[in-house]
């Protein structure tokens, strides 16, 4: 039996060496399955033949490393990357917003995928907890949809300012409330999460919140108007989802006209923009933007000396 040490807050543990669960790690830093479950016989198979019973997780990866630039490069920074990410100690909080029908959900699936964090919630379930508890009375913008939320405002906006901006932002300074709590309680509990949704604005989380090297936030366009309209076609038409298509197409407008707002926010307050037209280099960005800010991205060719 291969044991494989690593160290945990002071401490060396020991746990029998898998092919498995190191074919499971390699295949989250896009390496194809069959080609993952090559590498991880290929590191077997040396160990063994050199009567290596006992190894430290540092010196799997330098192996690990050495194979992978053999296939790709762009793989082998991709797994460092995720290495990085995956040995800080801090929680990583994740925001990502974008508007309906931009792949919010899809594309933080995918990353809570890849960088194995479980916690995952849509500021719509935050905006549905709220509504329980504060009534339509004493805040009718927030049982509105966010690009309805105009026609529920009190006091109608001055003239010269957008009426749907001006419902939108009302919406969305009260459910960054609970956007707030959330992201508190995770800091707290030392737990990481991705949040997600049309509500995650740019200016609208507290800075010091946001000030944080482990809250990160990054937003998702989408230019094409054509595009955007076959994705909500596609969102609307899953079995499972109940939505209904004609009331998106019928805010239309209104929908395009947050996402510039949004994407408007994001320049000004230096948050990344994304153009979220292919899924791959979406996440590619995000994990590596990750990786820099969060996982000390600079040093992380030094691991393999």
């Amino acid at each position: 039996m291969i044991l494989v040490q690593r160290g945990l807050k002071g401490k060396v543990y020991a746990e029998p060496f898998s092919k498995g669960i190191l074919s499971r790690t390699l295949i989250r830093a896009e390496l194809d399955p069959s080609k993952a479950y090559e590498i991880a016989n290929k590191i077997e198979s040396d160990l063994m033949e050199k009567s290596i019973s006992s190894i430290t997780t540092d010196d799997i990866v330098k192996r690990i490393v050495n194979l992978l630039e053999q296939e790709d490069p762009l793989i082998a920074e991709n797994y460092l990357n995720w290495r990085k990410i995956r040995k800080t100690d801090a929680p990583l909080i994740i925001l990502i917003g974008g508007v309906s029908g931009i792949g919010t959900s899809s594309i933080s699936y995918e990353i809570s995928r890849k960088l194995g964090i479980k916690g995952m919630m849509n500021t719509d379930m935050i905006r549905e907890v709220m509504r329980k508890i504060v009534s339509k009375e004493l805040s009718p913008v927030l049982h509105e949809s966010s690009f309805m939320a105009h026609e529920a405002l009190r006091v109608a906006p001055p003239p010269e300012f957008d009426h749907v901006l001006a419902g939108f932002k009302d919406h969305v300074t009260t459910v960054s409330v609970g956007v707030e709590a959330v992201i508190e309680r995770a800091l707290t509990e030392g737990i990481s999460i991705i949040i997600e949704g049309v509500h995650i604005v740019p200016g609208f989380i507290r800075k010091d919140l946001m000030e944080k090297d482990n809250v990160l936030m990054f937003v998702l366009s989408l230019e094409d108007e054509e595009m955007h309209k076959s994705r909500l076609y596609s969102r609307c038409s899953d079995g499972w989802a109940h939505r209904s298509l004609q009331k998106y197409l019928d805010n239309f407008e209104a929908i395009r006209k947050i996402q510039k707002y949004i994407k408007d926010q994001g320049n000004k307050e230096r948050v990344p923009v994304v153009e979220n037209i292919d899924r791959i280099t979406t996440i590619d960005f995000i994990i590596n933007s990750i990786a820099e800010t969060y996982g000390g991205l600079n040093n992380v060719r030094k691991d393999k000396s």
